[in-house]
Formats: C-alpha cells, structure tokens, sequence
C-alpha cells in the first residue's frame, strides 16, 4: 500500500464534517492483474428513496514540490489511470482530486490550471487544511 498524504487525516476530517461516511481507506481496486489503492471511498445516503446513494472516490495530492507544473502532472496522470479504472469496475463513484487551499489558489487559479481542470474535466475538492473543512466541490 501506497505512504499516506500528509492531509490525508484533514480530508477525511473534512469529509465527514460535510456529511459523508468513509467506506474505504484506502479504496482498492484490481484489474488486469494490477491493484490501485485510491486515498479515499466515501458515501452519503440520500434521504430521498428515489435516489441512489452517492459514491466517491478522493485522491489527496498536496503538491509540496518546487515546482507545482510537475505536482500537476503528476496528479493529472494518477487521476486518469483511476477515472479509466473506475469507468470499468465502479461506473457510478465519481473521481475527486483534493487539493489544499493554496494550490487551488495558485496554479488551479492561473490561466494555465484553468485550462487543465476544463480540458480533461477534473472534479475538484478545495479543502482548508487548518480548519479540516471542505471549503468548495468543483465538478
């Protein structure tokens, strides 16, 4: 199993402050002979009995080196392996990428993030890792 994210702990706090149950930490998943382990699986029950309960699955990234391009390149391909993983194995639990305040508020705000977050359609989870809360969901 894959070292822990240092907000690993203040994203699971955040979730479950915003209403969500963790499932699975961390959520494994095997095809084709490999096995994945996504930071999170969490699930909130609708109070509506028509709807379904909503499933997720949340990759913490905290983009701690110097240089946030690679973070993001780094993160971008590990979102993508697991999107296209879970396309096949779990269809209905929707990919979220955590991310820091800060990061949300640097490259994410750029131009340059922008583009990357519209282009590939990154679902995005803004957390304030002080306060433990989820501060916006971006889909």
């Amino acid at each position: 199993m894959p070292a822990r994210d240092i907000y690993h702990t203040a994203v699971i706090k955040a979730l479950i402050a915003d209403g969500w149950t963790i499932t699975n930490d961390p959520l494994y998943l095997a095809y084709g002979g490999r096995e994945l382990y996504v930071d999170i699986g969490a699930e909130r029950v609708t109070i509506a009995a028509e709807r379904d309960d909503q499933k997720i699955a949340v990759e913490i990234k905290s983009f701690l080196s110097p240089s946030p391009v690679n973070d993001l390149q780094e993160a971008v391909g590990q979102y993508e392996v697991y999107r296209s993983v879970l396309k096949e194995l779990q269809p209905k639990r929707q990919l979220y990428l955590a991310v820091p305040k800060r990061v949300y508020e640097g490259i994410f705000s750029e131009r340059f993030g922008q583009l990357i977050l519209n282009s590939i359609g990154i679902n995005l989870i803004v957390f304030d890792e002080q306060l433990e809360r989820i501060i916006r969901w971006i889909s």
